[in-house]
């Protein structure tokens, strides 16, 4: 139990404290499994994350489990849990997570991996895996970053591939089983080595070259897979999905209801990791989220919709589903809000529609400034659509319009950055092509860049990254030729991006150089206000990391990848495909899956869209 004196001491004391409308309480006498969700960022971050709403009551609808949450906490928590010897505690019950049977890390961000450090250091559980016991929990994790799971290899006792709804009640029940037998820890472990979508790196070796690059990668245990394939669910119109959701008690990053319209993307852009490793496309059908809307408003009293994917505007049933939303909630004026939009994909009617009810701006991803550098990176988008749909918009009232762009892509030319300014002030004058009468506010365009960082599972996984020199020359080119008061240019310093192109295409060395910038004080990576560059100039200076080898270097396909024994359904052949489309003097698009198959390798899964037709 945390003081009332303590919390009094603390920037927003609610992160700590629980309670929350819809917070699952249950008896501990009846418990067999206890599983922490943990979430490694602050309370209102995690708080706004869909995978863990769905999984929390998911793991909570089993009469022998209770899920429980814990978040990093804040600077100002970790000083006082230090000081005063209180130990990592989960929200539900408050108790310490180290008498916990499972602690489960979501992986969003590679730039979370020092709050894991952290919190495993405050709550007692050693560092490494090697180093736990038969009394300490299991430690696990999961999400978007597992699909490199390598640089947490020697952290992480078992790593899980794929969504959570199809293995995790089988590793739950093994584990009752071994339990109740008086089995040990690595009786448990081998028994996972027979559970799909499950790596576990102790079972696996891994030698290197005098260059640096992996020579082998092989199991060391009998039944050890070769390869660890990920799991999905086929059919997401049936999957488990939360009839409540946890209500804050404070403000969160979103305080609204989140309906996943549907998994995967049917795109192929090929900087996208996501893309990629949630592949196939499947989708929910719109009685199934206007049900789930329907109790999601009634059990949390939110005045709004939140429509989630990769890209929902391809969602067959779009307008269906938005009009039928907004046809539903127009009385309790809840309102529906479309995250970052292809600019082609939407109608004036829909955009008025959701207008009368409230209004923001509309944001849309281009990515790229040229039609060079959009076809490299398979965006599937023209000029021509972009202008089309920016004039659409502001026919339809918007006078504020968000395009984000990314910097340093593969094959990037100075006139491709330039041109980002253009395609803005192309906006604009689109603009200035209305009737004055219906030009009644000032137009606001928002210009925002992010580094460009090649991930695992993408055609560009082989290409060497910008520099921090080269990114920021390209931010100040863009800078200085903005020279529209109407056109704010948002930008972020590099160095964050730098350290993540490292991490995200690390192997098991990059462990050591995690750990030790915990060490010297690395926490909230994440945020510009803590992250220290420094501090991991220096972790890889003292376990020998090379910033160039891992991030700025050209990859061979013949190299060993970290990430090789992972199977995501894409092949890697196809990855080599795009690769040198994208390299082409004229870029050959890829077709969209509804359009077309391309092989990817995805249909292996058997559901979703490769099975449309």
């Amino acid at each position: 139990m945390i003081h009332d004196e303590i919390l009094l001491q603390v920037e927003k004391p609610a992160r700590y404290v629980g309670g929350e409308i819809n917070m699952v309480k249950k008896d501990l006498n009846d418990i067999d499994i206890r599983f922490a969700f943990a979430f490694p960022d602050v309370y209102e971050v995690g708080m706004s994350h869909l995978g863990m709403e769905i999984l929390y009551y998911f793991l909570n609808r089993r009469e022998d489990t209770y899920c429980e949450r814990v978040f990093a906490p804040w600077i100002d928590m970790e000083e006082i849990m230090r000081k005063e010897n209180i130990e990592l505690f989960a929200l539900e019950s408050l108790e310490p997570i180290s008498t916990f049977d499972f602690v489960g890390f979501t992986l969003q961000s590679e730039m979370n991996y020092t709050n894991i450090v952290n919190m495993l250091d405050l709550a007692k559980i050693p560092l490494l895996s090697k180093d736990r016991g038969e009394n300490h929990p299991l430690v696990i994790a999961g999400g978007p970053c597992a699909y490199n799971p390598e640089p947490l290899a020697d952290i992480i006792d078992f790593f899980y591939i794929g969504e959570g709804e199809v293995s995790l009640d089988k590793i739950l029940d093994l584990y009752q089983e071994h339990k109740k037998a008086g089995k040990c820890r690595d009786e448990f472990l081998e028994s996972l080595l027979f559970v799909d979508g499950v790596y576990i790196p102790k079972f696996y070796d891994v030698s290197y070259k005098e260059d640096g690059e992996i020579s082998k990668f092989k199991p060391n245990h009998t039944n050890a897979p070769q390869k660890i394939k990920k799991v999905i669910v086929t059919d997401i119109d049936k999957v488990f999905y939360p009839e409540k959701s946890l209500v804050p008690l404070i403000e969160t990053v979103h305080n609204r209801v989140t309906l996943e319209v549907f998994r995967g993307c049917m795109r192929g852009c090929r900087f996208c990791q996501a893309g990629y490793v949630y592949r196939p496309m499947r989708e929910k059908s719109p009685e199934t989220l206007l049900s789930h809307a329907n109790c999601l408003i009634k059990s949390t009293g939110h005045e709004e919709i939140s429509l989630i994917s990769l890209s929902t505007g391809d969602y067959r049933d779009f307008k269906a589903l938005a009009n039928g939303l907004i046809e539903e909630f127009k009385d309790d004026k809840v309102n529906i809000s479309l995250p970052s939009l292809r600019i082609d994909a939407f109608s004036i009617e829909l955009m008025e529609k959701i207008q009368g009810v409230r209004k923001s701006s509309l944001t849309f991803a281009p990515e790229a400034g040229s039609q060079r550098m959009r076809d490299v990176i398979n965006k599937g988008i023209t000029e021509e659509e972009i202008l089309n749909g920016s004039k659409m918009a502001f026919e339809g009232g918007w006078n504020r319009v968000k395009l984000y762009f990314m910097i340093g892509l593969p094959t990037e030319t100075e006139d491709d950055v330039l041109d980002i300014i253009k395609l803005g002030e192309d906006i604009l004058e689109k603009y200035y092509e209305l009737p004055k009468e219906q030009r009644k506010q000032a137009p606001n365009i928002v210009l925002s860049t992010s580094c460009f960082i090649p991930k695992p599972f993408t055609p560009f996984q082989w290409a060497g990254q910008n520099s921090y020199t080269e990114f920021m020359d390209k931010q100040r080119l863009i800078k200085k030729n903005n020279n529209k008061k109407q056109i704010k240019y948002n930008y972020h310093d590099a160095f964050v991006s730098v350290i993540e192109g490292v991490v995200s295409r690390g192997d098991r060395r990059l462990g050591k150089a995690i750990i030790k910038a915990w060490e010297l004080g690395a926490r909230f990576d994440g945020w510009s206000e803590h992250f220290k560059y420094e501090i991991w100039e220096q972790a890889f200076l003292e376990t020998g990391i090379s910033i160039d080898f891992y991030a700025r270097r050209e990859r061979s396909y013949e190299e060993i990848l970290p990430w090789e024994h992972i199977d995501i359904g894409v092949s890697k052949e196809f990855f080599v495909e795009e690769r040198e489309r994208s390299l082409k003097q004229e870029p050959l698009l890829t077709q969209n899956c509804r359009n077309s198959c391309e092989s990817c390798g995805a249909n292996t899964f058997g559901g979703g869209i490769c099975y449309e037709r």
